[in-house]
């Protein structure tokens, strides 16, 4: 049995180990997944921007299907090896999860083997999923804004960056805190602060992603400013 630190009350909450391996796998497979479909959103975006005419035919139904699944694919792929990695090790200290959930660098820091091999996993993982997938998103991206300064009508030019605002604002939050928190090696981790780091991607965004992206509807902003 493990004991996870309440992040707001600092009280002990108790779960078995096969429960904390299932949490880390949900969120492990959750957090991939919206990885991939960022950047698939921001393929979208790409799309709607330069080629707004062959949107209908390149965003077909099968395609955004395709994308969803890869996604979702790439997702449970990671999940499952690194939550099979993480718990083939021996616990054998204190284990008192000082967080607030089952994530991969509190209960790294349990093992009491050696634990080389999987941070190089870790690591690599981070790096292929997340900075993976932020360059995909960095791609589409830049070549939206040459799209957008080739264009000679300010009002344009202030749509194309309107359609894009919401989705810049999402992926800035996810992949800054996701990056800090598991591109760092393990030497400096510091649990009060990846509590804080944790708190960004696990429940400040997706509380204030419904907000985001209701800043275009006329209807919220019409009630925004009754």
């Amino acid at each position: 049995v493990l004991k996870c630190y309440e992040i707001f009350s600092l009280t002990k909450k108790t779960i078995s180990f096969y429960g904390c391996a299932t949490q880390m796998f949900m969120f492990l497979l959750f957090a991939g997944s919206e990885c991939f479909m960022l950047a698939a959103m921001g393929y979208d975006r790409y799309n709607a921007i330069c080629n707004p005419l062959l949107y209908n035919i390149l965003m077909h139904k099968v395609t955004c299907m395709k994308l969803i699944c890869g996604s979702w694919f790439i997702g449970a792929i990671v999940a499952i090896v690194q939550t099979i990695l993480m718990f083939s090790l021996p616990f054998c200290r204190s284990h008192i999860i000082n967080h607030f959930y089952c994530d991969v660098p509190p209960v790294l820091a349990l093992a009491c083997a050696d634990t080389h091999i999987h941070e190089i996993t870790t690591m690599f993982f981070t790096l292929s999923v997340v900075v993976g997938s932020f360059i995909l998103t960095v791609i589409s991206y830049s070549l939206i804004i040459w799209t957008i300064i080739k264009k000679h009508s300010a009002s344009g030019r202030k749509k194309a960056f309107s359609t894009c605002t919401s989705h810049i604002l999402v992926v800035t939050m996810f992949y800054g805190s996701g990056s800090v928190m598991y591109l760092r090696p393990k030497s400096s981790y510091g649990m009060g602060e990846d509590k804080f780091i944790s708190l960004m991607y696990t429940v400040f965004a997706p509380f204030i992603n419904p907000f985001i992206y209701s800043l275009r509807n006329n209807d919220v902003i019409s009630a925004v400013r009754r």
